[in-house]
């Protein structure tokens, strides 16, 4: 039967991508961002969340500041790259949200699992007129080219039956027909780049609508599918090692390190049923992909969590950011 071996999670925004000094074109967009959204399912303007908060985070945006966090978040993903080397995983299943980079409002599954030979990127961050660190992103999310990363066929068609048989309803793609048009994103694209030190090691994508309703799935759903596909796995003739990754999150557009900190203490002591009850209106825009680590908290519940870091990545005065976790179980 298969094994999984390893579980991680970590965040995957293009500040970690990036140096220090080009975080300020994150900030830039946060400014422009007409619909920052809070925890509690407000979506407003920069000017209207610095008029209720204030510039109460100035104080952390500083260059200095900034390189701090920059280093620490190098020196967790070398952790976690680390780990992810020691386990020897035969396949690793990514649960990642497509972000309109392979999917498109004409068709959007909520819960997709790809079982195609060849897994291909997208290249929408590598064309020659963009900016010097739009590029530079792209290479961090292998997005700067159509990459091609090895799928798991066999293994991906058993998850879909027997994902089937629990009573999931998956929706199924078998190969990117252009990726001059449409391909794999950066919640994959990423964990390849940062995680696999140049290893070909089949990957298995499993795509969660995070991002759009109306069919993004509850936290308590997203837990139910995380713990069939435990069962799903362990019922598999395949004698694998599988690690399987939650790429994204935490908190952002806006910094909740308070929903952060809760989510993570519950990863620690085992409380399912604080991330079974985390309400929509705390997972708006990309603080919804918190929902890709409630899956794997669900499919990794028999494994206890290992190691854990967090950072909250504030760039500007008002607080927007991310909420830059990592964490491993074992």
């Amino acid at each position: 039967m298969a094994n999984i071996v390893l579980g991680i999670g970590s965040s995957h925004t293009p500040m970690l991508t990036l140096t220090a000094e080009q975080w300020q074109h994150r900030a830039n967009a946060d400014y422009a961002n007409q619909e920052l959204n809070l925890s509690d399912g407000r979506l407003l303007t920069y000017e209207e969340v610095l008029a209720e908060v204030g510039p109460r985070y100035a104080e952390v945006v500083t260059p200095e500041h900034l390189d701090r966090k920059s280093a620490a978040c190098d020196r967790a993903l070398e952790r976690l790259a680390d780990d992810f080397a020691a386990a020897e995983p035969d396949v690793v299943l990514i649960v990642g949200d497509d972000q309109r980079e392979l999917f498109t409002d004409a068709n959007q599954p909520a819960i997709s699992l790809f079982h195609g030979e060849s897994i291909i990127t997208s290249d929408m961050y590598g064309h020659a007129e963009s900016a010097d660190w739009v590029r530079d992103m792209g290479r961090g999310y292998l997005m700067d080219d159509t990459h091609v990363v090895p799928g798991a066929p066999q293994f991906a068609l058993q998850l879909i039956s027997g994902l089937m048989d629990e009573n999931f309803d998956i929706a199924t793609s078998a190969r990117v027909a252009n990726p001059k048009a449409a391909g794999f994103g950066h919640a994959y694209g990423f964990i390849v780049k940062r995680l696999f030190r140049g290893r070909e090691i089949p990957v298995v994508p499993l795509l969660l609508n995070t991002y759009y309703p109306p069919n993004v799935p509850s936290a308590a759903r997203c837990h139910d599918l995380g713990r069939a596909l435990a069962r799903v796995i362990a019922r598999s003739p395949s004698p694998l090692r599988v690690a399987i990754v939650a790429s994204g999150g935490l908190s952002h557009f806006m910094v909740d390190e308070q929903l952060d900190r809760r989510v993570l203490d519950a990863f620690e002591s085992g409380d399912h049923a604080t991330l079974r009850g985390i309400p929509r209106a705390a997972l708006n825009s990309g603080s919804s992909e918190i929902l890709n680590w409630v899956v794997l908290a669900g499919a990794v519940e028999s494994l206890a969590l290992d190691w854990k870091d967090y950072h909250a990545l504030y760039r500007t005065p008002a607080g927007t950011g991310v909420g830059a976790a990592f964490a491993v179980w074992r």
